[in-house]
């Protein structure tokens, strides 16, 4: 196949979930509602932590941050798949292709790091309730949520600039919605050792780390709450652990469908499939989880509605 230089490649396709033009109103009705119901839910949330001042606690400080990368994340990939459905074109631009591929690292890592730090806060309000307001003082909130926007924009800046010194072959299809790294590295006819080393070995560090803090601090908050004398206090323990849980939950069982899905299939479909569930799925359920089981949060959103 003819090599194309970077700095002659004009646009990308992105082939979509289907190219059946008679599922394409459904595909656009679909996606349009899953993201107005993602975007309403995650403001939602922000103005109701922002305007009720029983809510400026650090565990609602991390979720208020949660919902605006939920809500960017979404933004990211969702509305250029509307547009592409509406005009019936499946292209997108190499620089496009790149911002795309940069910001959904950035929000993917950072809502990794915003979940590990949500479960450092559940371990100290609950093995270390006495010091709660001394360690979770809003200097360390606050670094929290910088380190983790420092950490992802590094990673997110490094896989873009590697991608820039590819090359690339006439075939620029893409079998999915938006641009993944991994799809993008793969219609690269240059020498691509070192990005895929990259790939693997930042993820398994930025992803591996955070997971393992949390599963520390939830088996030291499980060993805690064990040790409590009665079963009023180990539920409400176990209740304000139950939101951060189901999206942890969410958030990387989705992620490991996908990495499992890419690794034992070579069906794009069911590939971009998995990808839809962890890139479009968890936004729009996060808000949900947090407002159905938390009383505060209910109260607090009705106050604002």
């Amino acid at each position: 196949m003819e090599t194309k230089n970077q700095t002659d490649i004009a646009e990308f396709l992105l082939l979509g979930l289907s190219e059946d033009p008679e599922q394409q109103p459904l595909l656009f009705g679909l996606f349009l509602t899953i993201y107005l119901v993602t975007a309403l839910g995650n403001l939602l949330i922000m103005l109701a932590i922002g305007s009720d001042s029983h809510l400026h606690t650090p565990m609602y400080f991390f979720l208020s941050h949660l919902s605006f990368t939920d809500l960017c994340f979404s933004t990211t990939t969702v509305p250029k798949m509307l547009v592409n459905i509406e005009r019936r074109s499946k292209s997108i631009s190499y620089t496009g292709c790149l911002t795309q591929v940069c910001f959904v690292l950035l929000f993917a890592g950072s809502e990794n790091f915003l979940l590990a730090a949500m479960a450092y806060d559940r371990y100290v309000a609950i093995c270390h309730p006495l010091r709660y307001v001394v360690i979770m003082n809003p200097c360390l909130c606050g670094l929290l949520i910088l380190l983790s926007l420092v950490i992802s924009s590094a990673d997110a800046l490094l896989h873009t600039l590697m991608v820039f010194r590819l090359s690339f072959c006439t075939e620029l299809e893409i079998p999915h919605f938006f641009c993944e790294l991994d799809q993008v590295i793969k219609l690269a006819c240059s020498d691509t050792l070192i990005n895929n080393i990259l790939v693997y070995l930042v993820t398994s560090i930025l992803g591996g780390v955070p997971l393992l803090g949390i599963i520390f601090s939830y088996t030291q908050i499980v060993s805690s709450i064990l040790r409590m004398p009665s079963a009023g206090g180990k539920y409400k323990a176990f209740s304000t652990c139950g939101s951060h849980l189901s999206v942890v939950s969410l958030f990387y069982g989705t992620a490991f469908g996908v990495y499992i899905s890419s690794a034992l299939t070579h069906s794009s479909k069911e590939t971009a499939i998995a990808s839809l569930m962890y890139t479009v799925v968890p936004p729009m359920l996060n808000p949900f989880i947090y407002s159905l089981r938390n009383r505060d949060m209910k109260q607090a959103l009705r106050k604002l509605i």
